[in-house]
């Protein structure tokens, strides 16, 4: 490397970077978010993003020149994380854009400007590379720039050549090149040597149009887009092996050493890439909790969660057995609030969402990389290289490990995946979802299988009719096929037409009756199997035969419950949309004639206040009276109006769109009221977690809250008479009873602890000298932990300069274990925390805690005489 290369920050390199082009009539715009508005990518992968819809002549620049500093995400390459010098899921892309303003020679000589003067790069370590067709560019590095011939290499357009997509924008480009060897001479230059070349700047030159046919034509406005990498600046400018060394990302990558215990300059090479991973990772998802992102398992969210369980995972590699997270966030969040003040803006939120994420996977961690281990040494012992779809899947369902997870300690032990099984039960385990929600009887898909090619699919016409004349096509007895069935009879009916709603979207189906000549059919439920309408009931009274001439009727009471509830839901999400966060989309609902339910991505509970807000506002609309307006349009027509579809839903190229204009407008199927004041009122009955990051709220509407009123008041009656007092004074009432249980288990505590340390005090001529100390190392008959510790610091105090290791058994199935140390123990090396935690393990359990005092649980109390022995032997070898 030339040695007139001055070292520079990370922030100095962004600074001088902006203020060169700040001072060359560029407008220093600050960074987007990590959430784009272009909808075809999830995160912001370059730092052209921003400004796609002026490139693609969507949008009028506000400036004609602009710079930038880019966080960008990208996790393509998520697997040579760590394992290359560059590869890296967070990076800042420093740009310099032009908007039909300069062009190729002004990028090309601004490019080597700043190259040679601001970062003072010796041009014998530049090599550049330009479109193997573009000959201008070429021209300008050879005549104006000074480059020789032999250090301008043409690449095809794989390497230089940049387009928004199959039709639109594009043009070449060119890339500067630093060489880190230019003692080897010019010949057989090969720019994919990364141990000689890494490519910092690449200049894009916008200047074609490309038709569907792929012809090339100039455009009226020519563009200039470029990105220099900051992390590979870093790496070049302070003369480090790779991006990862930089002062970007070494100071993380310190923290997380130091909380494992090790040095990473000394680390094997397995643990620095489990080190370079946590300080890559803990980067991008500071940032991407700053811009709003939550952990989830869809989209963006499923990135997150993604990164965070990969960091959590690779702390365990190195020996991290707690919680660590927040601490190197900390040191992430440290280095980047100069320039992206909003990550010490939500400081509190980006620790929070670490510290829920991080203690969730843990506790499914352990479990499922000890079945890991199993079934790896299980595939090593038979001589098999792969592990089965079943298992990935079974690790997946049950622990929580991701497909990718899997496979990364899969391939750190030479064996593979089979993908395609791993999908395969993911699909039977989606079938066996709708087949429990839905409960549909897998035999009459069956007979309706043999019998499509000679029957109608069924037409619905419940949006409009609640009766409808049909006929009769089908008539199945547990799934068989009948031409008749008599009174008493169990049957599911398959008609021409029918007004019955099937179960979908969330909405249940209709009930009602089926009637003809002297026929009556109770129709209980309503499921559709591909295109056909399955009404199952029961025949109170007649006999119904194929081809027969039958009145469907639905239940017009319940179909009103059905419309309140189902509208209410629509409300109910706009309504959290609103108050809550605009982020917030559907997980889950459910329709039904007395109440509704609804599932919704949100990674925090909602306030009492907020619970209350949401109530309010949804009945605000109900009684504003909105007309509900019913559409069906193209897809597309619908989504850029704004239309709220549910996420894995399939939708056909025309969709039905239910609006009530300002308020909510959906995609969906399901029946709906013509006007928000058919619902009359709305209640919240619960609010709670369902799922990590996924919330539910209960609520009734319509009818269904006189219902649920009546229910209410009943109860507080009943309290009322048994306590002997007026219906308001009842809280006040059990406010009193709970003060008398408080006051009578504190004295049990008291009582507990009191009889714990009665037990302890025989225990003091037990203890044994080792050296200078002494130890106590005893188990306690059926002892609380709470009073296991008060045993334990009081033995401690007694015996002074020591240790003291107490475990119990206080109920079935539950060991405690509890370890005090004096601050001369401590200086030995011996730290509680750690100490009783790997104790705990022989009893199926773990803990930790302070180094002077830790307490722990197992599972396994008959190993808890063996765990006391194993203390016993660590302690006197720790303190001799």
């Amino acid at each position: 490397m030339s040695s007139n290369l001055q070292y520079l920050s990370g922030s100095e390199i962004r600074t001088l970077f902006l203020d060169f082009y700040a001072q060359r009539g560029h407008q220093i715009l600050p960074s987007a978010s990590l959430v784009p508005e272009d909808p075809t990518v999830l995160l912001t992968i370059a730092g052209m993003l921003p400004f796609k819809p002026i490139f693609l002549g969507q949008r009028t620049p506000e400036f004609k020149r602009a710079t930038t500093s880019q966080k960008c995400i990208r996790t393509n390459d998520i697997e040579n994380v760590g394992r290359t010098k560059r590869h890296q899921t967070f990076f800042e892309m420093l740009g310099n854009f032009s908007f039909g303003d300069y062009f190729k020679e002004q990028a090309i000589a601004w490019g080597w400007e700043i190259s040679t003067k601001v970062f003072n790069f010796s041009p014998e370590n530049l090599v550049v590379s330009v479109f193997e067709e573009d000959d201008e560019a070429f021209a300008i590095w050879r005549d104006q720039i000074g480059v020789t011939e032999a250090r301008i290499k043409r690449l095809g357009a794989d390497d230089n050549f940049w387009a928004s997509g199959a039709t639109g924008p594009c043009g070449p480009s060119s890339e500067i090149y630093y060489d880190f060897h230019p003692e080897r001479g010019n010949d057989n230059i090969d720019l994919e040597d990364d141990t000689r070349f890494i490519e910092f700047y690449n200049l894009v030159f916008m200047q074609y149009n490309r038709d569907a046919e792929g012809n090339l034509t100039p455009l009226a406005n020519k563009n200039i887009d470029t990105g220099m990498g900051l992390e590979r600046m870093a790496q070049i400018l302070q003369k480090v092996p790779n991006n990862y060394e930089t002062d970007l990302i070494f100071p993380i990558i310190k923290t997380a050493a130091d909380i494992a215990g090790i040095d990473y300059t000394t680390s094997d090479e397995n643990t620095k890439v489990s080190l370079k991973v946590i300080g890559d990772h803990i980067r991008a998802v500071v940032h991407m909790i700053a811009d709003e992102i939550r952990a989830s398992n869809v989209g963006r969210g499923y990135v997150l969660r993604r990164l965070i369980r990969r960091v959590v995972r690779h702390g365990r590699l190195i020996g991290i057995s707690g919680e660590f997270t927040t601490e190197v966030a900390e040191t992430a969040i440290s280095l980047s609030e100069s320039a992206y003040p909003n990550v010490r803006q939500r400081e509190d939120a980006i620790k929070a969402e670490l510290q829920r994420e991080e203690s969730n996977f843990l506790k499914t961690l352990e479990r499922g990389e000890k079945l890991l281990a199993e079934i790896i040494a299980k595939l090593k012992e038979e001589g098999k290289t792969q592990i089965s779809g079943e298992s990935a899947f079974t690790l997946y369902d049950t622990y929580g490990f991701p497909l990718e997870l899997t496979q990364e300690i899969a391939e750190e032990n030479s064996l593979t995946v089979d993908v395609a099984g791993f999908e395969a039960e993911m699909e039977i385990q989606k079938e066996r979802g709708r087949d429990a929600h839905e409960s549909i009887d897998l035999t009459v898909q069956g007979s309706l299988d043999k019998l499509a090619e000679h029957i109608n699919v069924t037409e619905f016409l419940g949006y409009t009719q609640p009766t409808a004349t049909a006929k009769v096509e089908v008539i199945l007895i547990n799934g068989v096929s009948q031409e008749e069935a008599d009174a008493g009879t169990s049957v599911q009916i398959v008609l021409d037409k029918t007004p019955f709603y099937a179960e979908s979207g969330g909405q249940i189906g209709d009930r009602g009756y089926i009637s003809g000549d002297g026929i009556v059919i109770r129709v209980e439920d309503v499921k559709k199997e591909s295109d056909f309408f399955v009404h199952f009931g029961r025949i109170e009274r007649g006999t119904i035969r194929v081809g027969d001439s039958v009145t469907a009727q639905i239940d017009a009471g319940c179909r009103r419950r059905l419309q309140a509830n189902h509208t209410a839901t629509h409300l109910l999400q706009a309504a959290l949309k609103k108050l809550v966060d605009e982020g917030i989309s559907q997980a889950g609902s459910l329709v039904s004639f007395d109440r509704l339910r609804f599932d919704f991505n949100c990674p925090r509970p909602l306030t009492p206040e907020e619970v209350q807000q949401v109530e309010e506002l949804v009945n605000t609309w109900i009684a504003e009276a909105h007309a509900a307006k019913v559409e069906i349009l193209p897809l597309a027509e619908a989504k850029a109006r704004g239309a709220v579809a549910m996420f894995g839903e399939k939708y056909g190229e025309e969709v039905r769109v239910i609006d009530f204009t300002g308020v909510s407008m959906e995609l969906c199927g399901g029946t709906h009221v013509s006007n928000t004041a058919e619902i009359g009122v709305f209640k919240i009955i619960s609010e709670a977690g369902v799922a990590s990051g996924v919330r539910r709220i209960e609520a009734v509407s319509g009818s269904a809250v006189l219902d649920y009123l009546n229910v209410r008041d009943k109860v507080v009656k009943d309290l009322s008479d048994r306590f002997k007092v007026k219906p308001e004074e009842v809280p006040e009432r059990i406010t009193g009873l709970q003060n008398e249980l408080k006051n009578t288990q504190k004295q049990l505590e008291i009582l507990k602890g009191q009889l714990a340390i009665a037990k302890s005090d025989t225990l003091l001529q037990t203890a044994e000298s080792v050296g200078d100390y002494k130890i106590i190392v005893a188990q306690i008959e059926e002892v609380d932990a709470a009073s296991l510790q008060t045993a334990a610091e009081r033995l401690l105090q007694k015996i002074g300069k020591g240790a003291v290791v107490l475990g119990s058994v206080p109920e079935a199935g539950k060991v405690s274990l509890i370890a005090a140390f004096s601050p001369e123990v401590n200086k030995k090396g011996l730290l509680a925390g750690k100490f009783i935690g790997a104790i705990a393990k022989i009893c199926g359990g773990g803990g930790g805690g302070r180094p002077n005092l830790a307490q722990a649980g197992g599972r396994d109390a008959s190993k808890l005489p063996e765990a006391l022995d194993k203390a016993q032997s660590e302690l006197k070898a720790g303190l001799s």
